[in-house]
């Protein structure tokens, strides 16, 4: 193709060929026990379900289940999504221009938003959290991840420097909503959204796509958080002789371990105190609401659907369909 079209640009009914992102492969069966190739082909611009009727196991074997493909095929309207139906497909190396057009993006500047960061950390009253997040911030190791990684393999904030975007968007919010609950300690909230999510930096990667690493897969963010925070407090102590309170520390491993809410969800402990019960709260409200803004296509990273449906498919991560239209949107003054 001379000139690629992104994913939220495409139509039915159209022909397209050249790289994507290949997510969760799999092999499934037809109706008449024939194998399929089902899977999620994405861009940078958007993610949409993508099948191949016609695909034995041997060529199977030869894809990533997580990674990069080039791919002939076309695409069709399912139910009022897009979906693309793929004629040929095969594992490819990207070369850095393919690779530019394929891994999303953060709209918002990186750099921007590590001083916003910067600038919350340096507003915490107590020396000690204050010293903590510092120790971090000075980790280059650590910060080179953070500020890079995605925040999700899929989910939300699925795209370079979505772990920055999602961690300030919580710590924003915990600045704003702690002054409405008084007794609420502010200093472990802020912080709390800080490190809730820092073991992603471990448990994601982004050099074939967006996937887990092994880490990710056996031990997962939320405890290796624990284990990260502990190496950062026995550090702050050792090095700089700073003690951080020992309820301290245990409220802030506690937010860590309870950020998910439920079990069923991930958390290993319900949250059971003040500041862990609002730094989740906190935690899902930025992450469903990005879901259902992405859903809803408002945010230009929803999948492309046909222009009369006003609900998308039943959204797993919100358990509903997502109604799209903002109804109090201006017109556009060329359509409407």
């Amino acid at each position: 193709m001379s000139q690629r079209q992104y994913i939220n640009q495409m139509k039915p009914s159209q022909r397209i060929e050249g790289a994507f992102t290949i997510a969760n492969a799999q092999l499934g069966r037809t109706k008449n026990d024939k194998p399929y190739l089902r899977c999620l082909l994405s861009d940078k611009s958007a993610q949409v379900p993508a099948r191949m009727w016609s695909m034995d196991e041997a060529h199977f074997e030869r894809l990533p289940t997580d990674g990069f493909v080039y791919i002939e095929g076309e695409t069709q309207d399912y139910q009022g999504q897009l979906q693309i139906v793929v004629h040929q497909i095969d594992p490819i190396d990207p070369s850095p221009e393919q690779l530019a057009d394929l891994l999303p993006v953060s709209a918002r500047n990186p750099d921007e938003m590590l001083a916003r960061v910067e600038e919350l950390i340096a507003s915490l009253e107590h020396d000690g959290v204050r010293a903590l997040g510092e120790l971090f911030l000075e980790d280059e190791h650590f910060m080179r991840e953070f500020t890079v990684a995605p925040a999700a393999k899929q989910l939300h904030h699925a795209h370079l420097h979505g772990l920055l975007e999602h961690t300030v968007s919580l710590m924003e919010a915990a600045h704003r909503l702690c002054p409405l609950y008084p007794g609420i300690n502010r200093d472990l909230v802020v912080m709390g959204c800080f490190l809730q999510d820092i073991g992603k930096t471990r448990e994601l990667r982004y050099d074939v796509g967006f996937a887990y690493t092994d880490l990710g897969e056996l031990v997962g963010h939320i405890v290796e958080g624990t284990h990260m925070l502990r190496d950062k407090i026995d550090l702050l102590r050792r090095e700089r002789g700073v003690r951080l309170p020992s309820g301290a520390a245990l409220v802030l491993e506690h937010i860590i371990l309870s950020h998910h809410s439920l079990p069923e969800h991930g958390a290993a402990k319900v949250p059971m105190s003040p500041e862990a019960i609002l730094v989740a709260l906190i935690d899902q409200l930025d992450a469903k609401t990005v879901i259902a803004l992405d859903a809803s296509g408002r945010t230009g990273k929803g999948p492309p659907s046909n222009a009369n449906g006003h609900f998308t498919e039943r959204n797993w991560a919100l358990g509903a369909k997502i109604y799209r239209p903002d109804p109090l949107a201006k017109p556009d003054p060329i359509s409407g």
